[in-house]
């Protein structure tokens, strides 16, 4: 899948991901491929920009750290990210049955 499919929901994705604990940015990128079953293999120029977007809204806080000599930065749910990963799932379920409803077979 494009990341261009994804403009709009990347923020709620990402959201979701680390509703599940903190996570390094790459390891956010495995993650999303992994719960999509592959389909969501995103470069690191779609994602590192999302989380810094999510962040300076105060929906990510973040935190360095080192490993294996390297330093990582990891990111955290916030409580406001909590709230809008929280709306965006309602807006998600309104979205799909609207789009649902003019896709499905006509009756």
């Amino acid at each position: 899948m494009k990341a261009d499919a994804l403009r709009g929901h990347l923020d709620a994705l990402i959201l979701a991901v680390l509703e599940r604990g903190p996570l390094h940015g790459y390891a956010i990128i495995e993650a999303l491929a992994a719960r999509s079953g592959g389909a969501l293999d995103l470069p690191t120029g779609t994602v590192y920009p999302a989380l810094r977007r999510l962040e300076a809204a105060g929906h990510l806080d973040s935190s360095w750290s080192d490993a294996s000599g390297r330093r990582r930065r990891t990111y955290t749910l916030s409580r406001s990210g909590r709230k809008a990963l929280a709306a965006e799932r309602a807006a998600w379920v309104d979205f799909t049955r609207v789009v649902g409803d003019v896709l499905g077979p006509a009756t």
